[in-house]
Protein backbone atom coordinates (compact mmCIF):
# COMPACT_ATOMS: atom_id res chain seq x y z
CA UNK A 1 0.00 0.00 0.00
CA UNK A 2 1.61 3.49 -0.65
CA UNK A 3 1.43 5.68 1.70
CA UNK A 4 2.72 9.32 1.71
CA UNK A 5 2.89 10.91 4.71
CA UNK A 6 3.78 15.26 4.97
CA UNK A 7 5.68 16.73 7.85
CA UNK A 8 7.04 20.62 8.07
CA UNK A 9 4.51 22.50 8.30
CA UNK A 10 3.84 25.39 11.14
CA UNK A 11 3.44 29.25 11.54
CA UNK A 12 5.97 31.39 9.74
CA UNK A 13 6.01 35.01 9.75
CA UNK A 14 6.08 36.67 6.06
CA UNK A 15 9.19 36.80 4.44
CA UNK A 16 10.06 33.54 6.31
CA UNK A 17 11.35 30.29 4.77
CA UNK A 18 9.73 26.98 5.55
CA UNK A 19 10.34 23.63 4.07
CA UNK A 20 8.10 20.36 3.42
CA UNK A 21 8.90 16.86 3.66
CA UNK A 22 7.00 14.26 2.19
CA UNK A 23 8.22 10.51 2.31
CA UNK A 24 6.86 7.99 0.41
CA UNK A 25 6.41 4.09 0.95
CA UNK A 26 5.14 1.12 -0.27
CA UNK A 27 5.86 2.24 -4.29
CA UNK A 28 9.24 1.96 -6.51
CA UNK A 29 9.63 6.05 -5.91
CA UNK A 30 11.10 6.54 -9.08
CA UNK A 31 8.32 5.61 -11.15
CA UNK A 32 6.44 8.23 -9.97
CA UNK A 33 6.29 11.83 -10.46
CA UNK A 34 5.66 13.62 -7.66
CA UNK A 35 3.36 17.26 -7.11
CA UNK A 36 2.94 19.71 -4.19
CA UNK A 37 -0.40 20.94 -4.12
CA UNK A 38 -2.28 23.44 -1.91
CA UNK A 39 -6.17 23.99 -0.27
CA UNK A 40 -7.54 26.76 1.76
CA UNK A 41 -10.90 26.24 2.83
CA UNK A 42 -14.03 26.96 0.58
CA UNK A 43 -11.59 26.72 -2.76
CA UNK A 44 -10.64 23.78 -5.12
CA UNK A 45 -6.93 22.31 -4.54
CA UNK A 46 -4.41 24.38 -6.61
CA UNK A 47 -1.29 23.33 -8.04
CA UNK A 48 2.04 24.51 -6.18
CA UNK A 49 5.40 22.22 -8.30
CA UNK A 50 5.64 19.84 -9.45
CA UNK A 51 8.64 17.31 -10.20
CA UNK A 52 9.51 14.39 -13.33
CA UNK A 53 10.64 11.11 -11.83
CA UNK A 54 14.72 11.78 -12.16
CA UNK A 55 14.15 15.45 -11.43
CA UNK A 56 15.25 16.55 -14.63
CA UNK A 57 11.95 18.71 -15.39
CA UNK A 58 10.35 20.80 -12.87
CA UNK A 59 7.47 22.96 -13.03
CA UNK A 60 5.76 26.00 -11.30
CA UNK A 61 2.62 28.33 -11.43
CA UNK A 62 3.44 32.08 -11.66
CA UNK A 63 2.32 32.37 -7.98
CA UNK A 64 5.01 30.73 -6.09
CA UNK A 65 7.90 30.95 -9.10
CA UNK A 66 10.63 32.30 -7.98
CA UNK A 67 10.29 31.77 -4.37
CA UNK A 68 9.32 27.74 -3.88
CA UNK A 69 11.30 25.06 -5.04
CA UNK A 70 10.77 21.57 -5.38
CA UNK A 71 13.43 18.45 -4.78
CA UNK A 72 13.30 14.73 -4.60
CA UNK A 73 15.48 12.16 -3.48
CA UNK A 74 15.20 8.93 -5.12
CA UNK A 75 17.75 7.33 -2.46
CA UNK A 76 15.80 8.47 0.55
CA UNK A 77 12.10 8.08 -1.18
CA UNK A 78 11.49 11.54 -0.41
CA UNK A 79 10.00 14.86 -1.94
CA UNK A 80 10.49 18.25 -0.83
CA UNK A 81 9.14 21.78 -1.05
CA UNK A 82 11.55 24.57 0.05
CA UNK A 83 9.09 27.82 0.55
CA UNK A 84 10.75 30.93 0.33
CA UNK A 85 9.62 34.91 0.51
CA UNK A 86 6.47 33.48 2.18
CA UNK A 87 3.09 35.92 2.15
CA UNK A 88 0.18 35.65 3.97
CA UNK A 89 -1.61 34.56 0.86
CA UNK A 90 0.30 30.97 0.96
CA UNK A 91 -1.91 30.47 4.07
CA UNK A 92 -3.15 26.66 3.17
CA UNK A 93 -2.82 23.00 3.54
CA UNK A 94 -0.04 21.80 1.74
CA UNK A 95 -0.78 18.47 -0.06
CA UNK A 96 2.23 16.02 -1.92
CA UNK A 97 0.54 13.63 -4.22
CA UNK A 98 1.90 10.66 -6.23
CA UNK A 99 1.65 9.96 -10.10
CA UNK A 100 2.54 6.65 -11.68
CA UNK A 101 4.44 7.21 -14.87
CA UNK A 102 6.50 5.97 -17.62
CA UNK A 103 7.40 9.06 -19.02
CA UNK A 104 10.14 10.96 -17.86
CA UNK A 105 8.91 14.34 -19.59
CA UNK A 106 4.91 14.92 -18.99
CA UNK A 107 4.24 17.54 -16.62
CA UNK A 108 1.06 16.59 -14.47
CA UNK A 109 -0.90 19.99 -12.70
CA UNK A 110 -3.95 18.33 -12.70
CA UNK A 111 -5.07 17.27 -9.08
CA UNK A 112 -7.32 14.10 -11.04
CA UNK A 113 -3.53 13.17 -12.93
CA UNK A 114 -2.42 11.97 -9.45
CA UNK A 115 -3.01 7.94 -7.95
CA UNK A 116 -1.96 8.94 -4.26
CA UNK A 117 -2.15 11.33 -1.51
CA UNK A 118 -0.69 12.77 1.53
CA UNK A 119 -2.77 14.02 4.62
CA UNK A 120 -1.19 17.28 4.16
CA UNK A 121 0.34 19.54 6.11
CA UNK A 122 -0.46 23.27 7.74
CA UNK A 123 1.11 26.05 6.76
CA UNK A 124 0.47 29.61 8.41
CA UNK A 125 1.79 32.83 6.98
CA UNK A 126 1.23 35.89 9.24
CA UNK A 127 1.09 39.36 8.23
Amino acid sequence: QVQLVESGGGLVQAGGSLRLSCAVSGAPFNGYAMGWFRQVPGKEREFVAVTSRSSRYTFYPDSVKGRFTISRDNVENKVYLQMNSLKPEDTAVYYCAAKRTYSGGIIYKQTDEYDYWGQGAEVTVSS
